[in-house]
């Protein structure tokens, strides 16, 4: 391996102003700063969002960026380190550079080192707007293998790995479609005896508060589907900031329809007996006040008997309705559209027991709910398990980023390997 500075492995390039009129269809697409950001990462980067016309493109001919170039963000949105590996030859607006691979350089090789460096660190501020000075980022130094061959290897490698993460992506765009779609038909139209999605052309329905519902189910607020609605106890940090003990949830431990670990606070078992309003059980709901008011999870029985701070705390009939149900009602967009308009279409201020009392939920007989619920945490099982893959998938990447872009690990044996072969 070897140290280089930028300028011997790239020639660096500006962008054009926004042109004042792009077509939709062309021959020299153009990208603007928000389509770079849309992909934030790509090693396969081919914009086609608007083109130029025929008119600037004969006026920016020499301004054009070849494929293999690597773009950046070179003045506004600096910090946000977007990289981008252009597929296709394109021009850019003036906020983005492009790095031009010389020759004995891979582009796809330039294109990861790239993403693992933070710009901010020779980032300036003028006035008021980030920017990176071509002069300083032609200073900057990378390690790179000593031949073009291993160089364009490793590239292969950490291709590789990024088009699996990719991959992984969409697949998780197209299940988060899918559940969004079988939600909204769950909770409107819900599943009758047969297993069948019910339909006004099918089955029978009324008029409700919330519009048109089967006619087996009811709509009620909450406080009729619960034994209780009360918020949990504000106290002072240093009576529950303690690294053992009874654990005390916060509102960054709630996410939609689950609880985390993270960050968890302790308090004594003492001030747990004093604060026994504010005590949870398995089953009941916890909803977030302000921040991202409104966000439910319901508490699992590994946290039965903990205690909570300044989170609205619903304990339902399960006569009526069941935990996971009610949960996944309130996190839906039916839920939180009652939400944000009960606070003057604002989603940053309080979500107070008040407005949980009285918000209305439409309630299937209880076997029905236990169908939806099941539907709907089995898809989201699926979209979590792909999350879950995509995570090994960044980290495994990581990993072989610190071993093959500094040297720990070489791929001489991969082509040596292909020379043999």
């Amino acid at each position: 391996m070897k140290t280089v500075k930028l300028t011997q492995l790239c020639a660096i390039k500006g962008g054009i102003p926004a042109p004042k009129k792009t077509t939709l269809m062309g021959n020299v697409p153009f990208v603007r700063m928000r389509e770079l950001g849309d992909t934030h990462l790509s090693s396969t980067f081919s914009p086609g969002q608007e083109f130029l016309t025929d008119a600037d493109e004969k006026i920016f001919t020499d301004k054009f960026i070849d494929p293999g170039a690597v773009l950046f963000p070179r003045s506004g949105s600096v910090h946000l380190n977007h990289r981008a590996h252009l597929e296709t030859k394109a021009a850019i607006v003036s906020h983005i550079g492009a790095l031009i691979p010389k020759q004995g350089t891979d582009s796809l090789f330039l294109y990861h080192p790239l993403t693992d460096y933070d710009m901010t660190e020779i980032m300036t501020q003028t006035t008021g707007l980030n920017m990176i000075r071509f002069s300083q980022l032609a200073d900057v130094e990378f390690q790179i293998p000593d031949t073009l061959p291993e160089q364009t290897k490793i590239a292969e490698v950490l291709s590789t790995v990024d088009q699996a993460i990719e991959q992984t992506e969409a697949l998780i765009a197209k299940q988060q479609r899918i559940k969004t779609g079988l939600m909204q038909d769950l909770l409107t139209r819900g599943i009758d005896e047969y297993g069948n999605l019910r339909s006004e052309q099918t089955h029978e329905f009324k008029d409700s508060p919330l519009g048109r519902i089967p006619v087996e189910w009811e709509v009620q607020p909450c406080i009729s589907l619960c034994r209780e609605i009360v918020v949990g106890i504000v106290i002072r940090p240093v009576q529950y900031y303690r690294p053992d003990g009874v654990p005390v949830l916060r509102s960054a431990n709630v996410k939609e329809n689950k609880i985390t670990n993270e960050a968890l606070v302790f308090m004594s078992d003492k001030d747990n007996e004093k604060l026994s309003k504010s005590r949870l059980h398995k089953g009941d709901l916890v909803t977030v006040r302000t921040g991202y008011p409104g966000t439910t999870g319901v508490i699992p029985p590994e946290l039965d008997g903990s205690n909570c701070v300044d989170i609205v705390i619903s304990r339902p009939n399960h006569e009526k309705v069941r935990s996971e149900f009610l949960s996944i009602w309130i996190n839906s967009d039916h839920g939180k559209k009652q939400v944000i308009e009960g606070q003057g279409g604002l989603a940053q201020q309080h979500f107070n027991v008040g407005e949980m009392r009285t918000l209305l939920v439409k309630v299937p007989d209880i076997n029905e709910q236990e169908i939806i619920e099941n539907l709907l945490i089995l898809q989201s099982s699926a979209i979590d398990e792909l999350a879950e893959n995509q995570q090994k998938l960044r980290s495994l990447k990581t990993a072989l980023m610190q071993d093959l872009l500094t040297g720990k690990k070489r791929v001489t044996m991969l082509l040596n390997k292909e020379v043999i072969g």
